[in-house]
């Protein structure tokens, strides 16, 4: 059997509806501090652009997005990158997406001139936090208890690495 590719490219606005269903599906307490997403809801808006995301398809379908875009709209930050938000679809999750889109978004914050990439993830998201180590990512800091989802206190992790080769 033949394993297809996995493509990185930029989302379009053709894309919404594919990317509204992957947020749909993929919404998880272990990642999301936003209610659960509504059907029918868009997934791109005035403050979600196309342009922010990359996408991960698979023979043809859309399996994952990325969101990278500046922390601040800060010139101090024009630097810097933040991941916010990445999700892979069920069927694609053992395959290697997550990296790849890991991948994608730092060499597209390289091509926009940035030297260092940053994320926040939720303490007890253990998968998310290994991968992004393995990549590079370090803890730059914790805020112990600052989220309170599904019934219990949560830390946000602070991660980052610089982008240099």
């Amino acid at each position: 059997m033949i394993v297809p590719e996995t493509l990185i490219r930029t989302a379009v606005q053709a894309d919404d509806a594919a990317l509204a269903e992957l947020d749909r599906t993929t919404w998880s307490t272990l990642h999301a501090v936003l209610p659960a997403p509504e059907p029918g809801e868009p997934f791109f808006d005035a403050r979600h652009l196309p342009g922010d995301y990359l996408v991960a398809e698979r023979g043809g379908a859309v399996v994952g997005y990325v969101r990278v875009v500046p922390p601040t709209p800060l010139a101090a930050t024009a630097h810097v990158r933040q991941i916010q938000g990445l999700a892979v679809a069920g069927s694609a999750r053992g395959l290697g997406v997550a990296r790849a889109l890991l991948r994608g978004a730092m060499d597209l914050a390289r091509e926009q001139g940035a030297v260092r990439i940053t994320l926040r993830v939720l303490g007890h998201n253990a998968p998310a936090r290994a991968l992004y180590a393995s990549e590079g990512f370090v803890v730059e800091g914790v805020l112990p208890g600052e989220l309170f989802l599904g019934g219990a206190y949560v830390d946000d992790v602070l991660m980052g690495r610089p982008l240099t080769r």
